[in-house]
């Protein structure tokens, strides 16, 4: 896989289920090693040390995708469990950043409840939440939609958009949901049989020639001019 990611950006990675988008997100953060080749995060190769590793992942800020909430915590605790393991802030600094960012994401006032509490929708907000707690230059999104219905998805599309036009941070999302990927990226590139076979703007993705794209494309409930 040749890939580049610049400054700034939202890449969209899109690509069928189990095409290996989610196993490119783990080796971007580290999580997987590649056999071979280098990953590379503003050119220092994030597997050369334990060290750059755990510099680089600081850096990042991963959106799981079943939002990965642990149930016996409350939101605010949820979104700070990073901050409590590599900072020494007080508890109290730690739940301010925890109310900032659920006001972020349009949870004000949700501090005190538990995931059982939550709708899906609600979930996955508290997940980018916590992480932006710790205001990550890079954020990944592995399938943020996925398990939404279309209302709940598109409140979420819309809230990666405001993200995006807010935090101006460099971001990659993967989604086989079209609407995300042309609604919040500002380039898309299809991962297919374990290479990147076409990368675009939006308005070149639609207008593509690629066979493959235009059928994944048209798979989903976006045509193809």
């Amino acid at each position: 896989v040749n890939l580049k990611v610049y400054d700034g950006e939202t890449l969209v990675i899109i690509g069928k289920s189990g095409c290996g988008k989610s196993v490119l997100l783990k080796h971007i953060m580290g999580i997987l090693k590649p056999d071979e080749g280098k990953v590379l995060v503003d050119g220092i190769d994030i597997n050369h040390s334990e060290s750059n590793l755990f510099e680089i992942r600081k850096r990042f800020g991963m959106v799981f995708q079943g939002a990965a909430l642990f149930d016996s915590l409350t939101v605010a605790e949820n979104v700070i469990i990073g901050l409590r393991e590599h900072t020494r802030l007080s508890y109290k600094e730690m739940l301010d950043i925890a109310k900032e960012k659920l006001s972020l994401v349009g949870l004000e006032g949700t501090e005190h409840l538990k995931p059982a509490e939550l709708s899906g929708g609600m979930k996955k907000r508290v997940g980018i939440a916590r992480a932006l707690a710790h205001d990550p230059e890079y954020i990944l999104y592995d399938e943020p939609t996925t398990g939404l219905d279309p209302i709940m998805a598109d409140r979420i599309n819309k809230l990666m958009l405001d993200l995006k036009r807010r935090l101006k941070k460099t971001t990659i999302i993967v989604t086989h949901d079209m609407h995300s990927a042309f609604m919040v990226g500002d380039r898309i590139a299809m991962l297919d049989g374990g290479k990147i076979i076409f990368e675009g703007t939006p308005e070149e993705t639609l207008k593509t020639k690629n066979k493959r794209v235009r059928e994944f494309i048209q798979s989903s409930s976006i045509g193809v001019a």
